[in-house]
């Protein structure tokens, strides 16, 4: 097993299935301009090959599915019915919703039993323009029939001062009524707000700005949470549970358990770090040959973890997934 000093390990894995999106959202594609795939994405045949080689390697428990948006990439079904043979009990998928409703049977078949769903407003002009694609009334509807499906629903919520910050109450109060966990991501300093310190400030919401928001409707308690999460979790006494992804205020670095996949074939150790390590050429390579070159690589991604706290970085989420 390869553990750095910290006693940190690989045992979450996210693979990035595509880097196109039918979304822009503001705080991700400054340009407004919508992501399409890569021309060099490897198949899903490889992609499925890397898990499966990660897992022996790193010793990865769980897969989270990511993008761009990994329902508009047509290798979807084949990487879905590839990883479900691998042994993982664990098995999830981040998803802006606009396709959930009717990629939810699929979703089913490849036994996903929970998924995120990327939200930032409830309101329909406001979820215009952050989004920049797509409507709300579609993701609403995928949410329900996902739910009604018996579906674990967890809603990312990014809040941004001066564009939702109105909404982190009725966000929360529709989330409590239907069973849906909140979890709201500060902002990251990564890819055009790594550079541009003013435009994060004026946007940025911290871990206190909305505790104390919502302690003015609702008591709460801070609930246990696994060791390597990256929330900070809470109870509201009889109503449910929300979390905050607080990577400013609270840096979850210490524990840090996560490894991307890009769809393009390079690992990223750290959202932090700009090194990246391809990995490409070894998927084709037969096990006895790969797992080794594999191992030495993975040895230089966990190195390239930070000790303490999130530093910032250039590279771009919407290339490597959530």
């Amino acid at each position: 097993m390869i553990v750095d000093r910290q006693g940190r390990r690989f045992r979450n894995l996210r693979i990035s299935l595509t880097s196109a999106c039918n979304y822009a959202c503001t705080y991700c594609v400054p340009n407004g301009k919508r992501l399409v795939a890569a021309q060099d994405e490897l198949s899903a045949e490889a992609m499925a090959r890397g898990v499966a080689y990660l897992i022996e390697a790193a010793g990865i428990e769980r897969l989270r599915i990511t993008g761009g948006e990994p329902l508009v990439s047509p290798k979807l079904e084949a990487f879905m019915g590839a990883v479900g043979k691998l042994g993982l009990d664990d098995i999830s998928l981040t998803t802006n919703g606009q396709l959930l409703a009717r990629k939810l049977p699929l979703l089913l078949e490849a036994g996903i039993r929970r998924i995120n769903v990327s939200l930032d407003t409830l309101d329909p002009d406001a979820f215009r323009g952050i989004a920049r694609g797509g409507d709300l009334a579609s993701v609403l509807d995928g949410m329900e029939r996902a739910r009604a499906a018996g579906l674990k629903i967890k809603v990312n919520m990014v809040p941004l001062r001066g564009q939702n910050l109105d909404q982190v109450m009725p966000l929360l109060d529709y989330c409590l009524e239907r069973g849906y966990e909140l979890r709201f991501i500060e902002l990251m300093r990564m890819g055009h707000l790594a550079s541009d310190s003013n435009a994060f400030l004026q946007q940025f919401v911290s871990l206190q700005q909305l505790l104390e928001l919502i302690g003015e409707r609702y008591a709460y308690l801070q609930a246990n949470a696994p060791v390597d999460a990256t929330a900070v979790r809470y109870e509201i006494p009889g109503r449910g549970y929300f979390g905050v992804i607080a990577n400013e205020s609270v840096p979850f670095c210490r524990t840090c358990s996560r490894l991307r996949l890009s769809s393009t074939g390079w690992l990223h150790g750290c959202l932090s770090s700009s090194n990246r390590h391809y990995v490409g050429d070894l998927l084709d390579k037969p096990r006895h040959e790969a797992l080794p070159a594999l191992q030495r690589l993975l040895v230089k991604a966990l190195g390239d973890k930070q000790p303490v706290a999130f530093s910032g970085g250039a590279t771009v989420m919407k290339i490597i997934g959530g």
